[in-house]
């Protein structure tokens, strides 16, 4: 009897200590709110995984993404040092890595472009903008640089769209900069060139629609001091958009996505 009694007594006992020590049960059974504490990913974990894949791409760094689960791996080409950084997925089994966007279900927010825009502002200050063409009144408080091509057919579609812009916001001005991708389009320095000389709004709208184009009546320095600051912000395509707080976007987009982060702060 009395070795039942004390086997019964070590299973009770087994079964509420775990009860009168919580603290210890937490930290036997999961993590807490923090996953970091559990799981760990660093760069250079990070890269040995990646460059398995891509060799080209260098890790810039590792963070846990807004979808618990997943790390978020920042990657950018190794042969372009100031180009665009870019997200990478992996899971915390580390089995599987995904390119793809994060899209919030309640608010249809998209996190993945969010979080790529964060990563990839530049210093808005340091573009000048002394032979940039104004669209826009001059006194607006929202002032957005555009780095544009002639002959860039998404050029085109952005630069209507922010016609429809400034037809309805007196409070927002664009300054236009040339930005001539000779490479794709041989003819768009000239062009560039004869726009910025002329200052004109509708030389540029004349260039878009391929019309004749008068010869250049300066030298080509303002442009290559676009070329300059663009390549040196790592910008290598048209159109781009910079917005006041340096956020960087590299393509056309509707008028109506364009205000939205215009007016995201207010």
């Amino acid at each position: 009897m009395r070795i039942i009694i004390s086997v019964c007594m070590i299973l009770a006992a087994a079964t509420i200590m775990p009860l009168l020590a919580p603290h210890r049960a937490a930290a036997m059974n999961g993590c807490d709110t923090n996953c970091a504490s559990c799981h760990k990913l660093d760069k250079q974990e990070a890269a040995e995984i990646v460059s398995g894949l891509n060799p080209g791409l260098s890790v810039e760094g590792v963070a846990v993404s807004p979808s618990k689960g997943l790390w978020e791996i920042i990657v950018k080409s190794k042969a372009e040092p100031k180009g665009e950084k870019v997200i990478l997925y992996l899971d915390f089994s580390k089995g599987n890595l995904f390119v793809g966007k994060l899209i919030k279900l309640k608010t249809k927010e998209n996190l993945t472009d969010k979080r790529n825009m964060e990563l990839n502002k530049v210093d808005y200050s340091s573009i000048p903008v002394k032979d940039a063409l104004l669209l826009g009144e001059k006194n607006a408080i929202h002032k957005i640089i555009i780095f544009t091509d002639p002959d860039c057919p998404y050029c085109k579609k952005l630069h209507e769209e922010l016609k429809k812009i400034v037809a309805k916001r007196s409070d927002i001005a664009f300054y236009i900069l040339l930005y001539p991708i000779s490479k794709l389009h041989p003819d768009s320095m000239k062009k560039s060139r004869a726009v910025v000389c002329a200052k004109s709004l509708q030389l540029l709208d004349d260039a878009f629609d391929k019309k004749p184009m008068p010869e250049p009546a300066c030298s080509a320095k303002p442009i290559d001091d676009n070329i300059k600051t663009a390549e040196g912000l790592g910008i290598t395509g048209t159109p781009a958009i910079v917005l006041p707080d340096g956020v960087l976007i590299r393509g056309a987009m509707q008028a109506e996505e364009l205000l939205h982060l215009i007016d995201k702060d207010k």
